[in-house]
């Protein structure tokens, strides 16, 4: 139910987040949930002012390559799970991840994300070789990786290799809802053991959680917030949940874009220095939902750089955008997205800002 606080109110708690970097539950909550419309453009507002007060107008561009789309998991919602026979699979050879770089280098990027389900295929050996083979030919750039669960050493292998940072959602930090969403032999505790892994290895770590996601209540996305703020990680990756036809979750809503963006903004105020993108996803329930994320204190875009045949098979959810684009067309979309939104896509890797602790 929402909030029955005033506007004034509203603005209140806005300031209050807004100078202390924190806020009481029901504080948090009333923002979360208001649909106050002056409230939450004074919410987006200030979130926006913080991002500009550390980063400027800058957003940072990253190259997504999607690299696999087979997965040894069968996470619930997702249209690349395993045991989903009604799509065609494919992987990418190295030479062919060589060339995605390549060409995003010429393009202007210095960060490349490696995205793929979790395939057996790419062991070890092999994306120590992909990792150590893209920073011999642009050792200026920074390697993302997002592969899901792996062990410490596997994890240590790759960092050791050359990657950067790693991006592994936690999806939501309560129990009984990960489980919800997940088969029996997935853990929420494994996935936390891999976020704490990453830590100490040395990464830069992006987390995340779907926003709308069957059977999430404001309460799972309180506990979001404050794992997030207790993590202090270098991203979050946030998204509204999409249905993919051929999962359970089929005819189940799609989250909404403006929870989506209320929480960026939350973020923002509760984490000021964190990396944050203006995701795939956003765009997706809404036509400008970048736009609004990036309205809202976001500073993230990650373009496609994937081969325009193999886009289409990528599908986590339905109705993807930008499937269909070359690379450069991608980047032209964007920039001229981010500039209407009155920001500029810079080429810089977007790492120097210091780890803080935002519980203060």
């Amino acid at each position: 139910m929402p909030d029955e606080r005033t506007t004034a109110e509203l603005k209140a708690l806005v300031d209050q987040l807004t100078e202390r970097g924190n806020l009481d539950d029901d504080g948090i909550l009333a923002l979360m949930l208001s649909e106050d419309p002056d409230a939450n453009d004074y919410l987006a507002a200030k979130a926006r002012e913080v991002r500009e007060k550390y980063y400027g107008k800058d957003v940072y561009i990253r190259g997504l390559i999607e690299f696999t789309n087979y997965c040894r998991n069968n996470c619930y919602y997702c249209g690349i799970r395993r045991d989903n026979k009604n799509i065609e699979r494919y992987r990418l050879s190295e030479e062919q991840i060589l060339s995605c770089t390549d060409s995003g280098y010429e393009l202007g990027f210095r960060t490349f994300v490696l995205q793929g389900g979790e395939d057996p295929y790419y062991n070890d050996d092999r994306m120590v070789s992909i990792v150590k083979s893209i920073k011999e030919k642009h050792p200026d750039c920074a390697i993302t990786l997002s592969i899901g669960e792996r062990s410490f050493d596997s994890y240590e292998r790759l960092y050791k290799a050359g990657a950067d940072r790693y991006l592994l959602r936690h999806e939501t930090a309560d129990k009984a809802h990960y489980e919800s969403l997940h088969p029996e032999e997935m853990s929420y505790d494994n996935r936390i053991r891999c976020l704490l892994d990453l830590r100490r290895i040395g990464y830069q770590i992006g987390c995340g959680m779907m926003v709308g996601s069957p059977g999430q209540k404001p309460e799972h996305l309180l506990k979001d917030l404050r794992f997030i703020q207790m993590f202090t990680p270098e991203m979050v990756g946030i998204g509204p949940f999409v249905p993919h036809h051929d999962t359970r979750y089929a005819d189940c809503e799609p989250g909404t874009a403006e929870l989506t963006v209320r929480l960026l903004s939350l973020i923002r105020l509760l984490n000021p220095m964190v990396l944050l993108p203006a995701t795939t996803a956003l765009g997706t329930v809404d036509a400008f939902g970048r736009e609004k994320g990036l309205a809202a204190g976001a500073n993230v875009v990650m373009p496609n750089l994937s081969p325009t045949d193999v886009r289409d098979k990528y599908l986590l959810y339905d109705n993807k955008i930008c499937t269909g684009d070359e690379a450069a067309e991608c980047v032209r979309c964007l920039s001229l997205r981010v500039s209407k939104a009155g920001y500029q896509i810079v080429t810089s890797r977007g790492d120097h800002f210091t780890r803080q602790n935002t519980n203060q």
